[in-house]
């Protein structure tokens, strides 16, 4: 049967997508956390034949060593009230919980955990590469969200420092709004700074004089 134009070409992409995406999993350094058994084994083989450098131990550290990419960890009912400082909401890097099954203590500790993905025992060699590029994948738009809503919080803050040195100038210095403003954006370009950092000279000033006269 021949494919259509746009099964072609989805094709095309699947197969130039898939050396990218090993390419990106290749020579992770991974650690695990897993007691040693055959689950643990498997894991292990599975990530060295995807290319990874993996290090394995238990109990988990309470503190990660350097240059690790990625973890796994199991999270066992006995160890569910376990926290080491790598345990976060918002981890620094992807966490991939292994879970033998869906207790709710489990599931629960699992993401107080941070976990971006989660394995179930028994493990199996098909489950752990769409993991491992879940968790990443995941994990890298979390933490891009996060940039970009600190990067909208500070220019809200700085129009609304902006909003109110304007505020300032049109109470005390009799200015239409747009004078005021225009005011605020000559003395940024006078003196080579941002706009919001004369607005909010301004406000903090006004705040010192506030003061003052109280």
């Amino acid at each position: 049967m021949n494919k259509t134009g746009v099964e072609r070409g989805v094709a095309g992409r699947m197969q130039h997508s898939t050396p990218d995406l090993l390419r990106n999993l290749r020579n992770l350094r991974v650690m695990v956390f897993h007691p040693k058994d055959s689950d643990s084994e498997l894991l292990v083989q599975q990530l060295q034949r995807i290319g990874c450098q993996v290090i394995t131990m238990w109990p988990p550290l309470p503190e990660l060593p350097d240059a690790v990419d990625l973890i796994f960890c199991a999270v066992l009912p006995d160890h569910a009230a376990v926290k080491c400082t790598w345990m976060i909401e918002q981890p620094l890097i992807p966490f991939i919980a292994i879970i033998s099954y869906e207790n709710p203590t489990v599931v629960d500790a699992a993401l107080r955990m941070g976990a971006r993905a989660v394995l179930a025992t028994p493990i199996r060699p098909t489950g752990i590469l769409s993991s491992l590029a879940m968790a990443k994948n995941v994990h890298a738009e979390v933490r891009d969200l996060r940039r970009r809503v600190a990067r909208l919080e500070q220019k809200l803050l700085a129009v609304n420092q902006i909003n109110e040195a304007k505020a300032i100038l049109v109470r005390t210095r009799n200015m239409s709004d747009s004078e005021a403003y225009r005011a605020i954006r000559e003395q940024a370009m006078s003196k080579r700074v941002p706009i919001e950092e004369i607005a909010c000279a301004i406000v903090h000033a006004n705040e010192v004089l506030s003061r003052s006269d109280t």
